[in-house]
């Protein structure tokens, strides 16, 4: 029961994953907390262990999403690359902050994070394009990679709450944002990934059929079917509209803020 329960999560977030660009951590993460909270697992590591086995699926999820918009030509390659060593970076340093926070700290910074997100992502529904912008330097696109690692590894997402907004910003169309926010949430992943499981052993946490904060069947279970649906939310990804996108894109971050920020005050 407990496999299917991982599968099914894994279905729902692959479907995200591909079609917001999102690595579909934001889905993830809720959910394995419910379902960790009902396995009666430790309280004081269940939050650090559903945003670290969040980003250890978001590696499988990504390749997927990645290889269905690589397809399409969607992906700014360049702009990976030079994001790229400061996502690593900053996604294991952000592994060690989310350590050192509470369960309900973690819960309280995800909430506030994602409403903060979601507003300025529904206020920005109808922008426009700028032909005319265009992305920053090198420099200062492997200093923003920093900053969205940092925050990824924290809220256990692939980095599309943060890096389409920024590509959109810069001039980049929001499918084409969505793409390459998909192709970043790779090193995200393993990078963050690899931290929670080093601090995890630190900590030693005493829940079963885990490798630091990392759950190993939850992580087999959603990996399997998040491979193979993200490629159909890629797809449906490239039918909507930019506006559409965007309000779904800010509804689906409201909804997961709100829960958060409602566990945290009443935890």
């Amino acid at each position: 029961m407990e496999l299917i329960i991982y599968l099914l999560i894994g279905a729902i977030a692959g479907f995200a994953a591909g079609l917001f660009g999102v690595g579909g951590g934001l889905i993830i993460v809720p959910i394995l907390y419910i379902v960790f909270t009902q396995l009666q697992y430790d309280p004081s590591v269940i939050m650090h262990m559903a945003v670290g086995t969040s980003l250890a699926t978001i590696i499988v999820t990504s390749i997927s999403s990645v290889m269905a918009h690589h397809q399409r030509g969607a992906v700014l390659w360049d702009v990976v690359r030079n994001l790229a060593p400061g996502l690593v970076i900053g996604s294991f340093l952000g592994a060690g902050i989310a350590d050192y926070l509470s369960g309900q700290g973690l819960q309280l910074l995800i909430g506030f994070f994602a409403v903060w997100i979601a507003f300025r992502m529904f206020r920005g529904a109808h922008y426009q394009v700028d032909p005319n912008q265009k992305l920053p330097s090198a420099a200062l696109q492997l200093a923003a990679g920093g900053g969205i690692g940092v925050a990824s590894a924290i809220f256990g997402i692939g980095g599309g709450s943060l890096t389409v907004p920024f590509l959109n910003r810069c001039g980049v169309v929001i499918q084409k944002a969505v793409a390459t926010s998909a192709a970043c949430g790779l090193p995200i992943a393993v990078a963050g990934a690899l931290g929670f499981i080093w601090f995890g052993q630190k900590a030693e946490v005493e829940v079963p059929n885990t490798i630091g904060y990392i759950h190993i069947y939850a992580f087999i279970g959603i990996s399997v079917m998040s491979f193979i649906t993200a490629k159909f939310g890629a797809k449906v990804a490239h039918l909507l509209s930019p506006v559409l996108l965007k309000k779904c894109f800010a509804a689906l971050l409201t909804t997961v803020g709100l829960y958060f920020i409602y566990q945290g005050f009443t935890a």
